[in-house]
Parts: C-alpha cells; structure tokens; sequence
C-alpha cells in the first residue's frame, strides 16, 4: 500500500514539474509561447489555449502577434469552442488583413457561426448571422478553396430559415381551427410563397392556402358566402393546375365537389 501511494506521489510531483505546468506556472513569455504552440502540434489545445491567454496582451504590436492569434483561434475552433472561435477569428482578419491566413481565417469564422446556428424550431438569429457571414466570405472570396462548402452551408441555412417559415405558415391554419380565422393562414402562406417562391414545400402550402379558403367559404355567413366559394374554387384550379398528382389531390377533390354544389345552390337561385 505504501509502494503504491509513493508512485501516485512520485507521479504527481513529476507531473507539477512538467514543462507545461512550469511554462504556465513562470513568467517568461518566450517560454509559454514555445510550450503553447508545442501543445496546439500535439493537439492538446485546451493547453495550449491556457498559455496563449496569458500571452496575448505581452504579444501586442510585437511580430510574433499575428501567428499567435491565428492558433488561439485554430485552439478554440478545434475545442468546438464555436462563440470564441468565430469571435477570434473575426479579430484576427480586421487586425491581419493582408496576412496569408485570412482567407481561410474568415472561412473558418464563418463556419464557426454556422455551427452556432440551433435547431429550425428556435429562434433562427444566430442562422440570420451566419448566413450573412458566409454569404460575405463568397462575395470576398469568389475564387477560395472553400467557395464549394460556403455554398453548402449556406443553402443548409436557407432552407432551415425556408422549413421555420413554412412551418409557421401551417400553424396559422391549425390555429384558425379554434379561431374560425381562416383568412390569417391564406395571407401567412401568401408571404411565405412570395419569400420561397421556388420552396419544396409549395405543394403543400398551396393546398394549405385552398383547405383554409375552403373553410372560410363553408363556414361564411350568408351574404358573403357565394364570393368565397369563387375564390377557393380559383385557389382549387390553380393547385390542380400546378400539382394535378399530388398526394393532397383526392382530398381537394371531395372538398371542390363541396363547393360545386353550394355554388350550384346559388346558381339555381338566380
């Protein structure tokens, strides 16, 4: 038991007494940053971020600023550390503009605020910068390397932006089942066709627009009824028009053939 606990000893005054714990531990400056970058090689960027902190402020104006910046944010980057990283690296491109490294920098900044973006069903903020961002970079950058994943990641931002405003377009009309106010979700999904005019949720949404204006039509009081009728058989036409095989296209038939019949009411009337 004593041999043990005299290696767990020995171990631990052999660790306290390591290069790193000394170069953090001291005050020379030239030495964190040689140990700093001796982890960021080795991959221990936790490490080496610990150094690089500590230094940075001594390092200002000096040559060696610039180098020790970019790796403080390829650290953080690397630590999925993705506010820091993004920050960092927007400060190492206003600071370095003519440096070697501020394309990729700028690239890696505005992945880093890609990777922030949540979920479509949150609040999209963060996906609104990050779309900015890239959107920046390939306009600087039309040549880069990166151009191709830029692209990509921006078409992930659009479309997460694309499924939050379809999906509060629907909720409109799930909504107007327990309102009775069938002409928000019309309007909802107007804006939304108008903002996604090429959206893979169009079908959808068209149909949307048609079982809303269907049940305005039905659930209308008299003197308005007959107008309404028209008008969701017009928003029937040009769904049918656009989407004759959809799968919403036996359920907007039964609802249509409703309103032929109500609108053949009003006809043997007149």
């Amino acid at each position: 038991m004593k041999k043990f606990f005299y290696i767990i000893l020995t171990c631990t005054l052999l660790g306290s007494c390591s290069p790193y714990q000394k170069a953090l531990k001291g005050t020379d400056i030239g030495v964190k940053y040689k140990e700093g970058e001796k982890q960021f090689e080795a991959g221990k960027y936790a490490k080496a971020n610990k150094l690089f902190e500590q230094i940075i402020p001594s390092y200002r104006g000096k040559p060696q600023a610039e180098k020790l910046t970019y790796l403080h944010a390829m650290a953080s980057y690397n630590l999925e550390d993705w506010y820091l990283a993004s920050y960092q690296f927007e400060r190492f491109v206003s600071s370095y503009p003519n440096s070697e490294k501020v394309e990729e920098a700028s690239f890696l900044g505005a992945k880093s605020a890609y990777m922030l973006s949540p979920v479509y069903s949150k609040e999209q903020l963060e996906t609104k910068g990050a779309i900015e961002k890239l959107q920046s970079f390939i306009n600087l950058y039309p040549d880069s390397e990166y151009l191709a994943e830029a692209n990509k990641l921006v078409k992930e931002l659009d479309f997460k932006l694309e499924k939050k405003a379809f999906d509060i377009a629907k909720q409109y009309n799930t909504i107007a089942g327990y309102t009775a106010d069938y002409n928000a979700p019309i309007e909802a999904i107007d804006q939304f066709i108008f903002n996604f005019p090429g959206s893979v949720f169009r079908e959808e949404a068209l149909f949307i627009k048609f079982d809303s204006a269907y049940k305005l039509a039905i659930n209308s009081v008299s003197y308005k009824k007959q107008q309404r009728l028209e008008d969701a058989k017009t928003y029937f036409n040009s769904f049918k028009s656009a989407y004759a095989n959809s799968e919403f296209m036996v359920e907007a038939e039964k609802m249509n053939e409703e309103i032929e019949r109500e609108l053949e009411n009003y006809s043997t009337k007149s």
